[in-house]
């Protein structure tokens, strides 16, 4: 079994649940409000950890509301991370979820994105078998360290999520990462626009040609879309009902791919297995499925004793 990292934000996520978003000027009753642990890095995190993969989140807290409800938390669930408490306050994502489950986020970055070269080396010594960075971090002026220290542990693959800020990442921060031959994580919108393709498999074939690794496109209610050297290929989508809640349903596929590939599985049975576990997300409310949820998902291809 491999050994992952984590490297990325842990945020406190305030969850408004509206009819629909109010157009300007317009005044609605939102239907509730939670503040929920989020964040790609914590959502990706928990899926390794529903899979037993050992892992390490990398993920700075501050301080403020959000950086206390953060570090309580993470305590509460027996998570921890190696950097040290930040002084400066947390932000927190303001995600507001329509009654379709589809999700819009305002960010308040703070503390939790500010990565600092120096604590990269709280890492030496270990020995990772694969990384998770988000596009979030790397768009930060202090995500050129996080590139740095991915360069100099170069022989490691990682997979790169880019997210909706795909565009506002710097060209030449793109090509340093590119050039480490990712495997790229991003949804359909991602694709198409930060290629301007007209196909998901035309903006895949051209990410590919980037990177030269896998290439995996959610396709939400679709499936997905993967390419790589040796594969072309559209994997069935797993129908979800009740979608409640779009939210963490990408880092969750993301976080799946890790952990069936951590678990020796192929490629594809790592896709189809990440369709299953997304599609489970949607239709829950919140980010991430608990234990008992989890362990409800039909899995033809995990063996039980994972479960």
């Amino acid at each position: 079994m491999l050994k992952c990292l984590i490297i990325g934000s842990v945020t406190a996520d305030v969850i408004v649940r509206v009819p629909r978003l109010p157009s300007a000027g317009e005044d609605i009753h939102i239907d509730s409000q939670t503040l929920s642990l989020g964040g790609c890095a914590w959502n990706v995190f928990h899926i390794l950890r529903l899979f037993h993969v050992p892992a390490v989140l990398f993920s700075p807290v501050g301080t403020g509301i959000y950086g206390e409800f953060v570090r309580n938390s993470l305590r509460a669930k027996n998570a921890a991370t190696p950097i040290p408490p930040v002084p400066e306050p947390n932000g927190c994502c303001y995600c507001f979820v329509e009654q379709n489950g589809e999700r819009t986020f305002l960010s308040d970055h703070g503390a939790e994105y500010r990565f600092r070269g120096e604590w990269f080396r709280l890492l030496e010594g270990q020995d990772f078998d694969l990384c998770y960075i988000c596009g979030l971090e790397i768009e930060e002026p202090a995500g050129a360290c996080i590139i740095d220290y991915l360069e100099s542990i170069a022989r490691t693959p990682f997979v790169f999520a880019p997210g909706p800020r795909i565009l506002r990442i710097s060209p030449d921060r793109l090509d340093r990462l590119f050039a480490l031959h990712p495997i790229l994580h991003l949804n359909r919108q991602e694709a198409l626009s930060f290629t301007g393709a007209d196909s998901d498999e035309k903006a895949a074939q051209l990410l590919f040609e980037r990177t030269g690794n896998p290439v995996i496109i959610t396709l939400g209610r679709e499936g997905a879309y993967c390419c790589s050297e040796k594969l072309r290929c559209h994997f069935e989508p797993v129908p979800q009902k009740n979608v409640l809640d779009t939210t963490g349903a990408g880092d969750s596929h993301a976080g799946t791919v890790m952990a069936c590939l951590s678990l020796g599985f192929s490629l594809p049975d790592a896709i189809q297995t990440a369709n299953h576990v997304a599609s489970a997300v949607t239709g829950v409310s919140g980010t991430t499925l608990s234990e008992e949820e989890f362990k409800a998902l039909p899995f033809p291809m995990l063996p039980a004793s994972y479960l």
